[in-house]
């Protein structure tokens, strides 16, 4: 069923959460992944479950710091972790090559410290670099990593001109790798062209997964962003037991 902006209600979805986490993934950088990880994080803590945001990697470091926006919205420091800091604002494997420090970037200790994450976690939302494609380390990508630790993914993607290639490319690419996609958060909608109000529509049919609308949010107020995402995404995505 559709609301006025064409998606689904958020009384339906396809998939869920696991209770192992998700996997929280991009089209491209600066689509809005912190934004969706820290609402789904204070979500699932306020629903008495010890959620752990995971940044397996942050570039731009100083001021990019995406764990601590998670822990300044969910008012704690347990609610998130970060496991390699660089600072060139590049990719992983581009920004220790070009580190005026010495780093030493390995993709099989990042694979191993999120999955050691995920399982002592009681659920993690990890939350990719960039898009799927961006190199990680060792020749290595962020779909190999989102592969690797075996989540369910959410896609997060720009709501206006241009979204329809590199949302479908990245369900693509999810479910060629044998991950399954819970569905398509389209970031920072307003409706305001034509292109975005027909865009929900579209991707849902390209990808044949839910796609649900996030407005522009008050990212300075935890409840903002927490409300902002649970008033949006169904309840059933956390918890298969609830009705859709």
């Amino acid at each position: 069923m559709s609301d006025g902006s064409g998606c689904r209600e958020p009384t339906e979805t396809a998939a869920q959460i696991s209770d192992d986490g998700v996997f929280v993934v991009g089209t491209d950088t600066g689509v809005g992944k912190t934004v969706v990880t820290a609402g789904l994080t204070g979500w699932l803590r306020e629903r008495e479950t010890e959620a752990v945001a995971v940044k397996p990697c942050q570039t731009g470091y100083p001021p990019d710091d995406d764990a601590a926006f998670v822990e300044s919205i969910c008012g704690t420091p347990e609610a998130a972790v970060c496991l390699k800091r660089l600072s060139p604002p590049l990719a992983p494997e581009v920004a220790a090559r070009e580190s005026e420090t010495d780093v030493t970037l390995s993709y099989e200790s990042i694979r191993d410290a999120v999955i050691d994450t995920v399982e002592t976690s009681e659920t993690a939302v990890i939350e990719g670099i960039g898009g799927l494609h961006v190199p990680l380390a060792d020749g290595r990508e962020v779909v190999d990593l989102v592969t690797d630790v075996g989540l369910p993914a959410l896609v997060v993607a720009r709501s206006g001109l241009g979204t329809l290639n590199h949302t479908g490319l990245t369900a693509r690419a999810l479910r060629r790798r044998g991950v399954p996609v819970v569905g398509v958060v389209l970031n920072e909608y307003e409706g305001a062209t034509t292109a975005e109000r027909t865009n929900p529509a579209v991707i849902e049919r390209m990808t044949d997964a839910p796609v649900w609308t996030v407005p522009p949010l008050d990212t300075e107020s935890s409840a903002g962003v927490i409300d902002g995402i649970s008033e949006r995404l169904p309840a059933s995505v956390l918890d298969p037991a609830i009705e859709r």
